[in-house]
C-alpha cells in the first residue's frame, strides 16, 4: 500500500557515514527499487508500471537517455529508472487545498526532497501579484494571463522558453515553433548546462554534435574508455552494456576523480553470477585530478605518434584535415607537467597506452566529468583526437559516445530547441509554415539569467525541469527569477521553482510519461531520441493523475492559439487532436525523419543518420574531420585550497531528491556532506565528521557560501573534493563558464573549507 508524503522536513543535520560500497546493483538494489515503488505506487500499481518501462509496447522511462537493447527483459529498467517512474506514477497529490494550507513563503522554506515527495500537480494554480499562496485557476483564465503578458512586453525577445530533457519530440517541435511564430531564438534547455560542450567540440571536429555509436559498437569494442562519468548511479542500465562488451573481450579503463562503485563491480540482478559474485567491469582505473583529462589525451596523443606504426595513416590521409598542425603541438606535450595535471603515476599512463595500442576499435564514454569545466570543449575535441589518429570513427566497435543525462534531452535539440539554430533549419521552418523565423541568435541559460537579472527578459515560460535549482549561482538565479513580470511552469510534480516566482506566476500541470493521452482523435503516442539517436514511440497506461491535466502539446498548441489569434496559419487545432499531422510536418523540416510515421510504428523504432557513423563522411567546414591543437589547460590550485566537482547522490536523479542516501558512497540520512582525501584532509586540519562552511573563490571577488556541511574522508583524488547538487549550485559563479559552449564550470570550483558555526 502507498504511503503518504512527509508532513516536515527530514533532519540533515548529522548524516550517518560507514565503508563505501565496491559493487552495484544486486540484492540491495531490488530491495531498494521495491521498497521505494510500493510506497509511492502500491504493490498492485507497481507491478502494472514497472512492466511496462523500456518495453516496445510500452513508455520510455522519464529518467536518463540510455538506449534500449534490440531483445529486453521483462524488467527492462533500472532501480534509478524505477523511482522516476514511481515519483511520477505516485498515488499522493497536491491538491488547491494543499497550497491553501501552504503559502509560497511556506514552500520556499523546505527542501527540494520534500516538496517533490508531497506527489503529483492535480490543478492549475495562479499566484496573483502581491498575493502569498497559489490559488486554482481555469486553463483558459491561465492562458490569458500568458498571453497578457506575452503581448505586453516590448519585444518577443523579452520572453525565455526554457525546456527540460523530459519534453517529448512532438512537444518540443510544437514548443519552438510558438516561439519562433511569436518572434524569438529565447530557447535555452538543460542541454546549455551539461553537454553543450560535447556538441559545441563535435560539431567542429566530426560534424555531427551527437555520439557516433550504437550499443552495438560497445559490444565490439576492444577497449571502452569511461572518462567523468559514473553510470552505477546515472546510467545504470549501461553497467550491462558493459557487461556484455566485456563477456565479449573488450577491457575497461575507467578515468575519475573518485572510485565509483558501479565501474568496480557489477552485480547483475537479471543473471545468478549477477546476484552472487558479479562482474569486474574496470581493468585499469586512473584516478586523474579534477580537469586533468585534456593533458592525459594530449599525452597519449604524443605517445602514439612517437610509436612506429600506431597511426592509421591512410584513414588520416583520406579523412583527415589539420593532422601536421595538431602533430606538431602534440609532440611538444611533457611528462612532468601531465603527471602534475593528473595526478597519475608515469607506470599507469604507459599501461594505459599499452592497452590503445593492443585494440583496434576503441569507444570513449563521458559525462558531465568532462563537459561541465572552463576548457570543457578542447578536452573533448582532445578526445576526437585521440581517436581519429588510429582511425576510431566510422567504424564498428568505434566512436564518440557522449552518455546524455536525461530521456529526450537529445530529441528536443533535434526538434529545433537550440537558441542559435542553423540556417538550414530555419529556412525548412520557413518553406514548411509560412512564416520568417527571426535569425538572431537568442538566449541560452546563462544568458537567459543575465536578461532576467538585468530586466532584459520579463517572461520566463518553463516546459519542465526545476529551473532555479538547475543552475549555476543559486543566489543571483533566485534574484534574476523574482525580476520576472511573470513566470510559467508546466510541471508534474513540485518543485523549488515554483516557490521562487516573478510578480504573477503560473503552474500549468500536465501528463506524465507514465499515463495515457487521450485527445479528440484518439489516444495518442509520443516519441523520443535516446542518448544514441534511436527514435522510437512512448505509449502512456495509466489514467492521468487528474481529470485537470493538460498534454504538453495540448499546452502549447492552446496556448498558441490564444497568443497568436485563431488568424495564424498553422493548424494548432488539429496538431492537438492528433500528433500524427504534427510527425508530418517534423517529417518535412527534420532530415532524417522521412516517413516518421509509418517507421515509428516499428516495433523499436529506427536510427537516425549519423555521416561519420555511417559513410565516414564528415560534413564540418572542412568536409573532413578536423584535428585540433589547443594549448593544454588544467585548472591550478592555490594553496590550502581544494577543486570541488558537484555530482548527484544514488538516491537522485538531476534536480530530483527521491530519498537522503547515497548507499554507494555510504552515506544515509543527509545530503550536506563533503567528501575530501585523508592526506588533504589532514593537512587542512579537518577531522572527519567536523562540519565546515564551502566558500568557492572567483576573480569577482563575490563571497558565495555553502554553510555547514559535514567533512567525510573519502578516496578522492589528492587536491578534490566533492559534494552535492543542487546544494552546492551556490558556490558556481554565473559567469564562470566553459569556453565556447558557455556551459556552467560546476566540475572544476576553487574552494576553501572553513570551521562552520554550526560544528
Amino acid at each position: 500500500m502507498a504511503t503518504k508524503p512527509p508532513q516536515g522536513d527530514p533532519v540533515q543535520d548529522a548524516p550517518q557515514v560507514a565503508e563505501r560500497k565496491r559493487a552495484a546493483a544486486g540484492l540491495p538494489a531490488i530491495g531498494h527499487t521495491l521498497r521505494m515503488a510500493h510506497q509511492q505506487m502500491g504493490v498492485r500499481r507497481t507491478a502494472l508500471t514497472l512492466l511496462s518501462v523500456n518495453q516496445k509496447d510500452g513508455f520510455d522511462c522519464p529518467g536518463c537517455a540510455w538506449p534500449e537493447p534490440e531483445h529486453r527483459h521483462k524488467a527492462e529498467f533500472c532501480e534509478n529508472g524505477a523511482k522516476a517512474v514511481a515519483e511520477e506514477a505516485t498515488l499522493r497529490r497536491v491538491t488547491p487545498e494543499f497550497f491553501t494550507a501552504h503559502p509560497v513563503s511556506d514552500l520556499a522554506r523546505r527542501s527540494g526532497y520534500w516538496l517533490g515527495q508531497q506527489g503529483r500537480l492535480t490543478h492549475p494554480m495562479y499566484l496573483p501579484e502581491g498575493a502569498d499562496h497559489y490559488e486554482p485557476v481555469s486553463w483558459e483564465r491561465a492562458f490569458d494571463i500568458v498571453a497578457e503578458e506575452l503581448t505586453a512586453l516590448s519585444s518577443p525577445d523579452e520572453a525565455v522558453f526554457y525546456t527540460s530533457g523530459r519534453t517529448s519530440n512532438e512537444a518540443a517541435f510544437l514548443y519552438q515553433l510558438f516561439a519562433r511564430k511569436l518572434g524569438t531564438n529565447n530557447l535555452p534547455d538543460c542541454s546549455n548546462m551539461c553537454h553543450e560542450s560535447s556538441g559545441s567540440a563535435l560539431s567542429e571536429t566530426i560534424g555531427v554534435g551527437k555520439g557516433s555509436v550504437l550499443l552495438e559498437d560497445l559490444y565490439q569494442a576492444d577497449l571502452i574508455v569511461v572518462a567523468g562519468q559514473n553510470p552505477g548511479t546515472n546510467h545504470p542500465r549501461m553497467l550491462s552494456a558493459l557487461e556484455k562488451a566485456k563477456a565479449n573481450g573488450a577491457r575497461v579503463v575507467s578515468v575519475n576523480p573518485l572510485p565509483e562503485a558501479g565501474l568496480e563491480r557489477f552485480k547483475n540482478p537479471q543473471t545468478p553470477k549477477g546476484l552472487t559474485s558479479g562482474t569486474t567491469l574496470t581493468d585499469l582505473f586512473l584516478q586523474i585530478r579534477i580537469g586533468g583529462d585534456h593533458a592525459l589525451f594530449r599525452l597519449l596523443n604524443k605517445l602514439i605518434l612517437d610509436t612506429p606504426g600506431a597511426v592509421d595513416e591512410e584513414f588520416v590521409h583520406e579523412h583527415t584535415h589539420g593532422f601536421h598542425e595538431f602533430a606538431e603541438v602534440a609532440r611538444a606535450a611533457d611528462w612532468d607537467e601531465t603527471l602534475t595535471a593528473t595526478g597519475l603515476a608515469r607506470e599507469d599512463v604507459e599501461r594505459f597506452l599499452r592497452m590503445v595500442l593492443d585494440s583496434e576499435r576503441i569507444v570513449v564514454c563521458w559525462a558531465m566529468g568532462l563537459t561541465q569545466h572552463k576548457h570543457s570543449v578542447p578536452m573533448i575535441r582532445e578526445i576526437v583526437n585521440f581517436l581519429l589518429l588510429r582511425g576510431n570513427i566510422g567504424r564498428p566497435g568505434a566512436g564518440v559516445c557522449p552518455v546524455r543525462g536525461h530521456s529526450n534531452v537529445q530529441g528536443d535539440r533535434t526538434m529545433g530547441i537550440f537558441e542559435r539554430p542553423a540556417p538550414a533549419f530555419l529556412d525548412a521552418l520557413e518553406r514548411e509554415f509560412g512564416f520568417a523565423p527571426p535569425r538572431e541568435h537568442g538566449y541560452d541559460v546563462v544568458r537567459a539569467i543575465r536578461a532576467l537579472r538585468d530586466g532584459e527578459a520579463k517572461v520566463f515560460f518553463a516546459m519542465g525541469g526545476n529551473f532555479v535549482s538547475a543552475s549555476p549561482d543559486t543566489e543571483v538565479t533566485e534574484a534574476a527569477m523574482r525580476r520576472a513580470r511573470l513566470t510559467v511552469h508546466v510541471s508534474t510534480k513540485l518543485n523549488r521553482s515554483h516557490a521562487v516566482t516573478g510578480a504573477r506566476a503560473l503552474i500549468l500541470p500536465t501528463l506524465g510519461r507514465t499515463e495515457r493521452d487521450l485527445q479528440a482523435s484518439g489516444e495518442q503516442f509520443v516519441t523520443v531520441e535516446d542518448s544514441m539517436g534511436m527514435v522510437h514511440a512512448s505509449r502512456g497506461r495509466l489514467e492521468p493523475a487528474s481529470r485537470h491535466l493538460l498534454s504538453e502539446p495540448a499546452i502549447v498548441c492552446r496556448l498558441a492559439r490564444r497568443v497568436l489569434g485563431a488568424e495564424d496559419e498553422v493548424p494548432w487545432e488539429e496538431f492537438e487532436k492528433d500528433y500524427a499531422t504534427v510527425r508530418d510536418r517534423i517529417a518535412r523540416v527534420i532530415p532524417g525523419f522521412e516517413d516518421f510515421n509509418a517507421r515509428v510504428a516499428r516495433p523499436g523504432g529506427f536510427a537516425l543518420p549519423h555521416a561519420p557513423r555511417d559513410e565516414r563522411r564528415f560534413p564540418t567546414a572542412t568536409g573532413k574531420a578536423n584535428f585540433t591543437a589547443a594549448p593544454v589547460e588544467y585548472p591550478h590550485l592555490p594553496e590550502g585550497r581544494l577543486l570541488l566537482q558537484t555530482l548527484r547522490s544514488h538516491d537522485q536523479y538531476n534536480t530530483t531528491i527521491y530519498g537522503l542516501d547515497d548507499r554507494y558512497r555510504g552515506i544515509r540520512n543527509g545530503r550536506r556532506v563533503v567528501l575530501v582525501n585523508p592526506d588533504d584532509a589532514q593537512a587542512l586540519k579537518l577531522a572527519d565528521g567536523s562540519y565546515v562552511d564551502l566558500v568557492s573563490e572567483w576573480k569577482d571577488g563575490v563571497e558565495r557560501r555553502a554553510p555547514g556541511f559535514r567533512v567525510v574522508h573519502y578516496p578522492t583524488a589528492r587536491g578534490c573534493a566533492a559534494a552535492y547538487y543542487p546544494e552546492t549550485n551556490v558556490l558556481v559563479p554565473l559567469d564562470a563558464t566553459a569556453d565556447v559552449s558557455n556551459t556552467p564550470a560546476s566540475k572544476s570550483v576553487v574552494v576553501r573549507l572553513e570551521q562552520s558555526a554550526t560544528d
